[in-house]
Formats: structure tokens, C-alpha cells, sequence
């Protein structure tokens, strides 16, 4: 593979690997909440005798609210201190997954999903804005690698304990224990954090929706935008209805099912921090596409499955969402270098929504493709919604392409 730069830091600052932490910790909360439905899909739809189609909303309305929520509030995202914005936006965060441990119907859980997205959608964009501007490019995807791991830890304790607290006690447990995690979080925040304001003296436009339509005209933000739009439709595909598939077409237990993550979670904790080191080290396009070219393969395989022993689907599904997981990095890394300080918290905030409304469409996609004629009988169509997957998988490997060639150029103007 070829290099990049190896001038990058090799060891971060004390104030640098908190930040890491924390930020790897948000990630995590944010991301159990969002992925919990899916693992706890087959005792929600039980319970509140909800069909394929409402649990695709509910997943999917999670999406279009973040999506719209990050749209609104793009304009106003550089124009304030950064720790202030996070804080705020877990709070909102905490409260509306409050509201979803109460929920005790379709329509009480829909509504608080909508909510929970609102904020879970800004905290993500903000995230991702605070690593761009306290890490320097060279260093962005070790730093992203590391913030991933949130999904592989997510895994690792969140679900199997979400599930194990589902299965013992009842669901609306599992969303307080997010709310007693996501409280600690904020104290954390709001004692290690340093103020984040540099972007500030970097500002051009005054008015909030100028900035916004500045960012959303400019012609290199537009290839990062609709990369980032098809980075995660697979998995955002295949993933609400994965439990449900698991459980009733591969026969694997709903007591086994936390074990079957636990394994995947361990797996991305493994190679989250190789990959975002190696993004570090050699091209990120090469990476990625390697990725998502394995991603294609695994998933013609993982939809076509049928009953097989337990610890053949614990082997097989943590080598599945460990390759899906390494296209991460190396794309989320390429795409924090796109956008100018003074434009950072938009891009990252109109990127996150743009990312969570097709991710939304591909939830609604995935409820309509597949059915269940009864609540205990196989799921079907699950093979159509990987060939579909597959598709997007090879669509953003041509559009994360663009991005760095445009990525590519630029340095080189730059250089001349």
C-alpha cells in the first residue's frame, strides 16, 4: 500500500486522551441507544404487537429526526463554544431516553424515538467537529479508530447487558440504564473538557442561514455530502432486522443472542484501533475499499444463512461486522479533512443528517423488502435486502474515490 505523511505525533497529549476517551464514551451511549432496538427488536414487537412495518418506522424515525434536527441547526454549529453545544445536546439526549423507558405503546415509543434523535443527531455532528478541531489531520484516524471503538464497546458491554436486563426484567429497563450512563457522561464532560472555541475567530458569515447556504453551495462539500450520504445505507439496511433474523431463520436463542454480540463487539475493539492506525500509515481509499469490497462478499453470505451451529454464526458474525466496521475510519477520516475550520460544525452537521436521512430511508426500505408472516416464523426477503446492500457498498467505493482524488488535488494546489 502506498504512505502517507509520517511526520503525525506518535503520542497525544494528557488533555488529548481524555478527550478521546469521553468522545469514545458519547459515541458508545449514542450508539447503544440507536442499536439496542435492534437486538430487542423481537421482545418490542411482541410486546407492543407491532408488525415489520411500525418497527421499521420506529427505527427509522430515530434517523429522519436526527437528519432533520442536524439540517436545522447546521447554520448555528460554528457559531458557539463547542463544550457548551455538547453539553446541552446530552442533556436533551438523556431526557428523551427517559422518555423511551416510559414508552408503553407504538405511538408513546415512535414519539419518543423522534426525540431521542433530535439529540442523539447533534451530539454525533458535534463529536465529530470537536476531533476535527483539537486533533490535527495527520493524527484524525487513529483519533477516529479510537472514537469508533464506541461501536465495538457498545457491543462488547452495552448490548449484552441491554439484552441481559431486556430478558430478566423488561425493555424499559434497558433505555434507564442508558440514562444513568449518559448522566455520569455529562459530569464528565462538564469537568474535563476545556472550553472549544478557536473556530470562532475564523468566522466569516454572520448570519446563521448564509453560513448554512454557503456550506451546503460549495462544490467540494458536496462530493464529501453525498459520500457520506451512502457511507452507512448497508448496514443501516441489514441491521434492524438482524436479531429478528438471528432468532427466527438461524435459530440462534434469544438468551444466545448476547453472547453473539459480545463476540462481535470484541472483534471490533480488536481491529477498530489496527485500522485507524493503518489509516494513519497507508491510503485511506485502498483501505476502504478493501473493506467494502469484503463487506460485499460477507454479506451475500450472512443473508443466505440458514440454521447453522451457534458457535459457527459467533465466528462468522464477528469477521462480518468487523469488515463492515473498518470502512469506517478510513472514509470518516477523509471526511474531516474536507471542510475549513470556519465551516467545520456545519459540514459535520449537515454530513450527520444527510447520513442519518438516507440511513432512515434504508430502515423503511429494509421493513418494506422483508415480512414475517407470523411473530415465530422465518423472516423472508432477507436476501433481497443484501443484494440491495451490496449495491450501496460498491456506489460509496465510487463516490469515497471522488472524495479523495478531490482530497488529492486540493494538496497539491496547495503545494504548487
Amino acid at each position: 500500500m502506498q504512505q502517507t505523511s509520517s511526520s503525525a505525533p506518535l503520542v497525544f497529549t494528557g488533555y488529548q486522551k481524555a478527550v478521546i476517551v469521553v468522545l469514545a464514551l458519547l459515541q458508545f451511549l449514542v450508539i447503544l441507544d440507536f442499536m439496542i432496538i435492534a437486538p430487542i427488536g423481537d421482545l418490542l414487537m411482541k410486546t407492543l404487537s407491532i408488525s415489520t412495518e411500525q418497527f421499521g418506522l420506529v427505527v427509522s424515525c430515530y434517523a429522519f429526526s436526527a437528519a432533520l434536527s442536524g439540517i436545522t441547526f447546521a447554520g448555528f454549529a460554528d457559531k458557539f463554544d463547542r463544550k457548551k453545544l455538547l453539553m446541552t445536546f446530552v442533556g436533551g439526549f438523556i431526557v428523551a431516553t427517559f422518555l423511551c423507558g416510559l414508552a408503553d405503546s407504538f405511538v408513546e415509543l415512535l414519539a419518543a424515538r423522534v426525540l431521542t434523535g433530535v439529540f442523539a443527531g447533534l451530539c454525533s455532528s458535534t463529536l465529530f467537529a470537536v476531533v476535527a478541531d483539537i486533533f490535527a489531520a495527520q493524527t484524525r484516524g487513529r483519533v477516529m479508530g479510537m472514537v469508533q471503538m464506541g461501536f465495538g464497546l457498545s457491543q462488547v458491554l452495552g448490548i449484552p447487558l441491554g439484552l441481559y436486563i431486556a430478558t430478566q426484567y423488561n425493555w424499559h429497563s434497558t433505555f434507564m440504564l442508558i440514562v444513568v450512563l449518559s448522566v455520569l457522561l455529562l459530569l464528565v464532560i462538564a469537568l474535563v473538557f476545556q472550553p472549544i472555541a478557536e473556530h470562532l475567530k475564523h468566522a466569516v458569515d454572520k448570519n446563521a442561514f448564509l453560513h448554512l447556504w454557503h456550506t451546503l453551495n460549495n462544490k467540494q462539500y458536496q462530493i464529501g455530502f453525498i459520500a457520506t450520504m451512502f457511507l452507512t445505507i448497508g448496514g443501516f439496511m441489514l441491521m434492524p432486522f438482524s436479531s429478528v433474523f438471528l432468532v427466527n431463520n438461524v435459530h440462534i436463542s434469544n438468551e444466545q443472542l448476547p453472547i453473539i454480540f459480545l463476540c462481535t463487539g470484541v472483534s471490533s475493539l480488536v481491529m477498530m484501533p489496527l485500522i485507524g492506525k493503518m489509516s494513519d500509515t497507508y491510503d485511506r481509499f485502498r483501505i476502504f475499499m478493501t473493506a467494502s469490497i469484503a463487506a460485499c462478499c460477507m454479506t451475500v453470505i450472512y443473508t443466505h444463512l440458514t440454521p447453522i451451529p451457534f458457535w459457527v454464526m459467533a465466528i462468522f458474525n464477528m469477521v462480518f461486522f468487523a469488515v463492515i466496521m473498518s470502512r469506517m475510519s478510513p472514509a470518516m477520516a477523509l471526511n474531516s479533512m474536507v471542510a475549513k475550520p470556519q465551516d467545520r460544525g456545519a459540514y459535520m452537521s449537515i454530513s450527520s443528517s444527510l447520513q442519518q436521512t438516507a440511513g432512515g430511508l434504508s430502515a423503511v426500505v429494509a421493513g418494506w423488502v422483508v415480512y414475517q408472516p407470523s411473530a415465530s416464523s422465518p423472516i423472508q426477503h432477507y436476501d433481497i435486502l443484501g443484494y440491495l446492500a451490496v449495491g450501496v457498498f460498491l456506489l460509496s467505493v465510487y463516490l469515497v474515490r471522488r472524495v479523495d482524488l478531490s482530497l488529492k488535488r486540493r494538496d497539491a494546489e496547495v503545494a504548487a
